[in-house]
């Protein structure tokens, strides 16, 4: 791709088109994590769906690999070389209030979408931070906030328009393209860059929700307690556990600064009376540091994980557990707890009744079993993503016999994201079927930034 090429891509797309040393350049590649961005050779910062098409045809042309970036937050290989197309100016959304569906672009974030279901009485399967993309969130499953009681994100999703290998723009459905659209609703941007889709939404305008915050050293037994709560709790109760080291820093509540602490949140569904009287025994397990249960309009459900919008550098990796007992309480707090040689973010997402709600558009989001869902993230402040390897393989190593898999939304960037973590992800037949279609839709693979499937060899 020379000179000439790039200048006569930027005279057919609306948004900008950037090669390195351009002003902006660097703040086009960049997402939210920033121990990794790419090096493209070039950036079209799509402004429509036709300034994807240009950019994916261009790249089919001269053989060049695509990556597509919204948030960055489900960072996985990064390019050296090729074509980025970021999309984070396209963030219109549009609400149909009797059908209960939104039309999403492919930069909107699920902020843009909260407000503007909620004038209606209702709310998306947003996750935990509303910041993060929709289209790669919902694409990779969408274990959400409210995932015990609705299910996964990646099963409302309705009509996808999107930009295949090819250059050519496609509207797919599970009638007009069904074995499409289930390799794109868990195969997220492996085949194609989807531009739009179109969600269900649902009728919720209120949570009871929030937190509690405890002092890891007193409160020894913690996880084990809230494991044996969650087990017994209806499905309209969604809740986590982490356990994370706070900083010393004036920023940080002075309940918790400085403190490695466990963060139990909560979103119930229910009346907020019966979600008191559920949440009790939480409040009553050890000494609470700070308390923040409250019921609240959806639109400030973001304020109950509170999680920070600021890049950060970090790497993780993921597991779905099939169960939690004392041997696997054990090793998370030998391999991450506060003696740990590493400082790490753990987390526990209670799943167990999600998978139960999928619906009749059948999709490739697999290992929707487990109860529980695992994410470990190593904040990268004074060390690289190579440094947290061992601690890593330890860490899954031991934890193997309880895991069915990982959680694509869920897995780190290089080595967190190479072939094995992708197979991790899906079910055997699931992931040889993505594959032959993957050589019908891809058989280049032009879509290999990612979480990658390839395509199946010839027969």
């Amino acid at each position: 791709m020379n000179h000439a090429d790039i200048q006569s891509l930027a005279s057919r797309v609306a948004g900008p088109v950037l090669v390195p040393g351009d002003e902006g350049y660097d703040e086009e590649r960049s997402g939210a994590n920033l121990a990794v961005r790419h090096e493209p050779d070039a950036i079209v910062g799509a402004a429509r769906a036709e300034d994807v098409r240009e950019a994916v045809a261009l790249a089919a042309r001269h053989g060049l690999p695509v990556a597509v970036q919204c948030t960055g937050h489900g960072f996985a290989a990064a390019s050296r070389g090729g074509l980025l197309v970021t999309t984070g100016r396209m963030r219109e959304v549009e609400v149909d209030p009797e059908r209960r569906t939104a039309w999403v672009a492919a930069g909107a974030r699920f902020e843009d979408v909260i407000p503007v279901a909620a004038a209606h009485g209702l709310a998306p399967l947003n996750g935990s931070a509303p910041h993060v993309g929709v289209v790669s969130y919902v694409l990779g499953g969408g274990v959400g906030l409210l995932v015990r009681t609705h299910g996964y994100a990646a099963d409302r999703v309705r009509t996808l328009e999107l930009v295949t290998a090819d250059g050519r723009a496609r509207t797919v459905t599970p009638e007009s393209d069904p074995d499409l659209f289930w390799a794109v609703v868990g195969g997220r941007d492996n085949f194609g860059i989807v531009t739009r889709l179109e969600m269900d939404l649902i009728p919720l305008s209120r949570v009871y929700g929030g937190g509690f915050f405890y002092d890891v050293e007193a409160a020894p037994d913690l996880l084990g307690t809230y494991v044996r709560w969650a087990d017994a709790m209806p499905r309209e109760m969604n809740s986590t556990i982490a356990s994370l080291p706070m900083p010393d820093d004036p920023k940080v509540p002075a309940p918790i600064r400085g403190r490695h602490v466990h963060h139990v949140c909560v979103a119930y569904t229910g009346d907020p009376a019966e979600g008191e009287r559920l949440v009790a025994p939480l409040r009553e397990a050890a000494p609470v540091l700070s308390e923040s249960l409250r019921d609240m309009p959806y639109t400030e459900c973001g304020t109950i994980h509170d999680e920070p919008r600021f890049p950060v550098p970090f790497q993780r990796e993921t597991a779905l557990l099939r169960e939690v007992d004392q041997e696997v309480l054990r090793l998370l707090a030998e391999h991450t707890g506060p003696g740990a040689p590493l400082p790490c973010v753990v987390e526990l997402r209670h799943l167990a009744g999600a998978g139960d709600a999928a619906g009749e558009r059948r999709n490739s989001v697999g290992l929707r079993d487990a109860p529980y869902l695992l994410a470990v993230v190593a904040p990268l402040y004074g060390i690289t993503a190579e440094d947290t390897r061992p601690m890593y393989e330890k860490l899954f190593a031991d934890l193997a016999p309880y895991s069915s898999g990982a959680a694509l939304n869920f897995l780190g960037f290089g080595t967190q994201a190479g072939p094995e973590r992708v197979r991790a992800a899906y079910e055997p037949a699931d992931l040889e079927r993505l594959t032959r279609l993957k050589a019908v839709y891809d058989p280049q693979n032009v879509f290999r930034l990612n979480y990658n499937i390839p395509p199946a060899a010839p027969r």
